[in-house]
Protein backbone atom coordinates (compact mmCIF):
# COMPACT_ATOMS: atom_id res chain seq x y z
CA UNK A 1 0.00 0.00 0.00
CA UNK A 2 1.06 3.35 -0.74
CA UNK A 3 2.10 5.66 2.12
CA UNK A 4 1.26 8.82 0.58
CA UNK A 5 -1.68 10.13 -2.05
CA UNK A 6 -1.73 12.13 -4.23
CA UNK A 7 -3.94 15.10 -3.87
CA UNK A 8 -3.38 17.37 -6.60
CA UNK A 9 -0.68 18.21 -9.49
CA UNK A 10 0.77 21.83 -9.98
CA UNK A 11 -0.11 23.08 -13.22
CA UNK A 12 1.42 26.30 -13.63
CA UNK A 13 1.69 29.35 -11.73
CA UNK A 14 -0.42 31.73 -10.61
CA UNK A 15 0.60 35.36 -10.45
CA UNK A 16 3.93 36.79 -9.74
CA UNK A 17 3.76 35.87 -5.35
CA UNK A 18 4.52 32.41 -5.76
CA UNK A 19 0.74 31.02 -5.98
CA UNK A 20 0.43 28.18 -8.05
CA UNK A 21 -2.68 26.42 -9.99
CA UNK A 22 -3.25 22.84 -8.66
CA UNK A 23 -5.50 19.90 -10.75
CA UNK A 24 -6.89 18.71 -7.88
CA UNK A 25 -6.74 14.69 -8.35
CA UNK A 26 -9.13 14.00 -5.46
CA UNK A 27 -12.45 13.64 -5.68
CA UNK A 28 -13.50 16.59 -3.35
CA UNK A 29 -11.82 19.56 -4.50
CA UNK A 30 -12.73 21.64 -1.50
CA UNK A 31 -10.77 19.06 1.01
CA UNK A 32 -7.63 21.36 0.12
CA UNK A 33 -9.38 24.18 2.48
CA UNK A 34 -8.42 21.20 5.51
CA UNK A 35 -5.29 21.08 4.37
CA UNK A 36 -2.62 22.35 6.49
CA UNK A 37 0.31 20.77 5.03
CA UNK A 38 1.44 18.93 1.80
CA UNK A 39 4.77 16.97 0.55
CA UNK A 40 6.09 18.27 -2.74
CA UNK A 41 7.54 15.57 -4.54
CA UNK A 42 10.34 17.04 -6.61
CA UNK A 43 11.79 13.62 -8.00
CA UNK A 44 14.76 13.73 -5.69
CA UNK A 45 13.02 14.37 -2.70
CA UNK A 46 9.65 15.34 -0.72
CA UNK A 47 9.45 19.03 0.67
CA UNK A 48 7.27 19.79 3.51
CA UNK A 49 4.95 22.45 2.67
CA UNK A 50 2.73 24.99 4.55
CA UNK A 51 -0.49 25.28 3.16
CA UNK A 52 -1.42 29.49 3.60
CA UNK A 53 -4.12 29.91 1.39
CA UNK A 54 -6.55 28.35 -1.27
CA UNK A 55 -9.50 29.67 -3.05
CA UNK A 56 -10.85 27.96 -6.51
CA UNK A 57 -10.51 29.03 -10.33
CA UNK A 58 -12.56 26.84 -12.34
CA UNK A 59 -11.36 23.22 -12.26
CA UNK A 60 -8.14 24.64 -10.69
CA UNK A 61 -7.30 25.59 -6.75
CA UNK A 62 -5.24 28.40 -6.17
CA UNK A 63 -2.87 27.30 -3.44
CA UNK A 64 -0.14 29.80 -1.62
CA UNK A 65 2.22 28.21 0.54
CA UNK A 66 4.53 29.82 3.13
CA UNK A 67 7.60 28.58 1.47
CA UNK A 68 7.33 30.32 -1.85
CA UNK A 69 6.78 34.45 -1.90
CA UNK A 70 7.36 35.02 -5.30
CA UNK A 71 6.93 32.89 -9.25
CA UNK A 72 10.62 32.23 -9.79
CA UNK A 73 10.41 29.97 -6.48
CA UNK A 74 7.74 27.96 -7.80
CA UNK A 75 8.42 27.81 -11.44
CA UNK A 76 10.38 24.96 -11.32
CA UNK A 77 7.74 22.45 -9.45
CA UNK A 78 5.76 22.56 -12.61
CA UNK A 79 3.98 18.81 -13.34
CA UNK A 80 4.67 18.01 -9.74
CA UNK A 81 2.29 16.30 -7.49
CA UNK A 82 0.93 17.39 -3.98
CA UNK A 83 0.95 14.41 -1.47
CA UNK A 84 -0.45 13.43 1.99
CA UNK A 85 0.57 11.16 4.21
CA UNK A 86 -2.65 7.98 4.01
CA UNK A 87 -3.43 8.99 7.52
CA UNK A 88 -4.79 12.87 6.88
CA UNK A 89 -6.44 10.67 3.69
CA UNK A 90 -10.28 11.62 3.25
CA UNK A 91 -11.69 8.27 4.77
CA UNK A 92 -13.40 5.94 2.85
CA UNK A 93 -16.57 4.34 2.35
CA UNK A 94 -17.57 0.77 2.46
CA UNK A 95 -16.62 -0.71 -0.82
CA UNK A 96 -14.41 2.76 -1.46
CA UNK A 97 -10.89 2.45 -2.50
CA UNK A 98 -7.69 5.14 -3.35
CA UNK A 99 -7.00 4.37 -6.62
CA UNK A 100 -3.32 4.33 -5.77
CA UNK A 101 -4.45 0.85 -4.09
CA UNK A 102 -5.66 -0.50 -7.08
CA UNK A 103 -2.91 0.43 -9.07
CA UNK A 104 -0.87 -3.07 -10.53
CA UNK A 105 -3.57 -4.88 -8.69
CA UNK A 106 -3.72 -8.63 -9.91
CA UNK A 107 -6.98 -9.64 -11.60
CA UNK A 108 -8.73 -12.91 -11.11
CA UNK A 109 -11.72 -14.48 -12.37
CA UNK A 110 -13.07 -17.98 -11.70
CA UNK A 111 -11.07 -19.45 -14.26
CA UNK A 112 -7.81 -17.76 -12.43
CA UNK A 113 -5.20 -15.01 -13.05
CA UNK A 114 -7.15 -12.29 -15.82
CA UNK A 115 -4.18 -9.71 -15.58
CA UNK A 116 -3.36 -6.42 -13.77
CA UNK A 117 -5.14 -3.57 -13.36
CA UNK A 118 -3.29 -0.97 -15.15
CA UNK A 119 -5.60 2.67 -14.73
CA UNK A 120 -8.59 3.72 -13.61
CA UNK A 121 -10.64 5.99 -15.95
CA UNK A 122 -13.15 8.22 -14.20
CA UNK A 123 -16.51 8.89 -15.90
CA UNK A 124 -19.57 10.42 -15.04
CA UNK A 125 -22.07 6.91 -14.36
CA UNK A 126 -18.69 5.22 -12.66
CA UNK A 127 -15.08 4.42 -12.61
CA UNK A 128 -13.87 2.06 -15.54
CA UNK A 129 -10.86 -0.35 -14.52
CA UNK A 130 -8.02 -0.74 -17.32
CA UNK A 131 -6.87 -4.29 -16.96
CA UNK A 132 -3.83 -5.61 -19.35
CA UNK A 133 -4.95 -9.47 -19.70
CA UNK A 134 -2.28 -12.06 -19.91
CA UNK A 135 -4.94 -13.27 -22.84
CA UNK A 136 -6.74 -10.31 -24.72
CA UNK A 137 -4.88 -7.40 -24.00
CA UNK A 138 -6.16 -4.04 -22.66
CA UNK A 139 -9.96 -4.88 -21.57
CA UNK A 140 -12.36 -2.23 -19.74
CA UNK A 141 -14.31 -3.48 -17.06
CA UNK A 142 -16.78 -0.99 -15.17
CA UNK A 143 -16.43 -0.60 -11.70
CA UNK A 144 -19.97 -2.07 -11.04
CA UNK A 145 -20.80 -4.71 -8.63
CA UNK A 146 -22.19 -6.97 -11.21
CA UNK A 147 -18.39 -7.21 -12.28
CA UNK A 148 -16.14 -6.45 -8.97
CA UNK A 149 -16.48 -8.79 -7.03
CA UNK A 150 -14.04 -8.32 -4.52
CA UNK A 151 -11.42 -6.49 -3.93
CA UNK A 152 -8.72 -7.36 -1.55
CA UNK A 153 -5.96 -4.46 -0.85
CA UNK A 154 -4.13 -6.03 1.73
CA UNK A 155 -2.95 -8.73 -0.79
CA UNK A 156 -3.08 -7.05 -3.84
CA UNK A 157 -5.77 -9.27 -5.54
CA UNK A 158 -9.45 -8.21 -7.35
CA UNK A 159 -11.95 -11.13 -8.59
CA UNK A 160 -14.16 -10.01 -11.37
CA UNK A 161 -16.54 -11.49 -13.17
CA UNK A 162 -16.65 -10.38 -16.98
CA UNK A 163 -20.13 -9.78 -18.50
CA UNK A 164 -20.98 -10.48 -21.89
CA UNK A 165 -19.36 -8.51 -24.55
CA UNK A 166 -16.11 -7.22 -22.77
CA UNK A 167 -13.73 -9.48 -24.39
Amino acid sequence: MEQFLQVGVISSTHGIRGEVKVFPTTDDPSRFKKLKKVLLDTGRERLELNVLSVRFFKQFVIVKFREFDNINDVEQYRGKSLLVPRGNAVKLEKDEYYIADLIDMDVYTDEGRFGVLKDVMQTGANEVYIIDSDEHGEVLVPAIRQCILDVDVENNRMKIQLMEGLV
